[in-house]
């Protein structure tokens, strides 16, 4: 493949299922993806949700680690807002002692109190015209996240989640802490030095991921760092965020030019019909997630098709309809290089959701197939 195709995976439960049969799914599919070429299979961090099972990237990684043998595996990302640099060190240490050099380990903010972007974006974001790019890839309206972030069920979510009384520390020193940890090189303010094992020395990929050109973005490009922005998740910012992280990059010993993933939901299928069915439920899934009922189980086609839409719901997941690339190998493969090339992604980052798991595969294989020949 020309341009590296990896995957990411919420491990999500289909109705019907069960947490344990997704682990199972998730598993059988990172052996495909290992076949196929994909270069790396990452899963990411997310609580409280009845339809998803991948709640810790770490222990995920451990069973499946053992289930492959060469492909690369990581986070997508780590939730660090109520996580420890020290933690996250020994967590993905006791998993580089075990499979040496095969493990990315990206870092998510969350959770934390964001500084406002010192960038002016000046790149693709400022081409975008009547929301398309030059090369016609869909920049949609912006989405107001602020009253999911309001809701009981995210502050109750911040609550089991941290410590009482704990805060969040300031993110670009967490980032440093982790550095430094893995580095061998941290010494306290008091001149006390810590040396995790293991952890220390692990061969691990730093990567951040972002959603927007705020604190993420500029913490990956001053730190000379890996990002992943994403525009499965918030499509109208992607722009801003590649365009911050290479306008605040600074050259590092690991990287010497910015290099950037961008996410794509996709679902691929021989005919655009069967794939359009196969996505059905990708809108009801949405609006659980954004109405912060927390991400429901993914519906069957027919069970997607008994939800009864309003003008309302339907605003709340428009933009990721819109957005979501769904048809047949070529259609799809068309779409991702027109994402690839407005936001000059060094390699693209795929997830797709089906109720069966065989569709999923198959969505996978399809793909692979067709990108392969590009």
């Amino acid at each position: 493949m020309s341009t590296p195709l990896g995957i990411l995976d919420l491990v999500p439960i289909s109705t019907g299922s069960d947490a344990a049969e997704a682990i199972r799914n998730s598993t059988d599919l990172a052996q495909h993806a290992e076949r196929l070429g994909y270069a790396r299979y990452w899963f990411a961090e997310h609580h409280l949700n009845p339809g998803v099972a991948g709640t810790s990237p770490a222990v995920v990684l451990a069973l499946v680690a053992g289930a492959t043998s060469s492909i690369r595996l990581g986070s997508g990302a780590v939730q660090m807002g109520h996580r420890t640099a020290l933690s996250v060190v020994e967590d993905f240490g006791l998993l580089d002692a075990v499979y040496p050099g095969r493990f990315d380990l990206g870092l998510g903010r969350s959770g934390g109190a964001p500084r406002e972007s010192r960038q002016v974006a000046e790149g693709a974001a400022a081409q975008v015209v009547d929301g398309r790019t030059p090369n016609g890839l869909l920049i949609p309206p912006r989405f107001d996240f602020r009253p999911l972030l309001g809701s009981p069920r995210f502050a109750l979510q911040k609550q089991l989640l941290a410590q009482p009384g704990a805060h969040p520390q300031d993110y670009d020193a967490l980032v440093a802490d982790v550095q430094a940890l893995i580095a061998g090189t941290y010494v306290s303010a008091e001149g006390a030095e810590a040396h995790v094992i293991p952890g220390e020395g692990a061969q691990l990929q730093l990567w951040i991921l972002g959603s927007s050109g705020g604190e993420s973005a500029e913490v990956a490009g001053e730190r000379g760092l890996r990002f992943g922005a994403n525009y499965h998740v918030a499509p109208s910012s992607v722009l801003e965020a590649v365009d911050a992280y290479r306008a605040s990059f600074k050259p590092s010993p690991d990287l010497e030019r910015p290099y950037v993933t961008v996410s794509a939901d996709v679902v691929v299928a021989p005919e655009e019909a069967t794939a359009r069915e196969l996505a059905a439920g990708y809108g009801a899934w949405v609006r659980s997630i954004r109405t912060a009922e927390g991400a429901i189980q993914f519906p069957t086609p027919a069970q997607a098709a008994e939800h009864v839409w309003t003008d309302a719901d339907r605003a709340l997941v428009q933009d990721r309809l819109d957005t979501q690339f769904v048809g047949t190998p070529t259609q799809v493969a068309d779409e991702l290089e027109r994402l690839r090339d407005a936001t000059e992604a060094d390699e693209l980052l795929i997830t797709t959701i089906t109720h069966d798991h065989a569709d999923r595969v198959r969505s996978f294989e399809l793909l692979a197939q067709e990108w392969s020949g590009r």
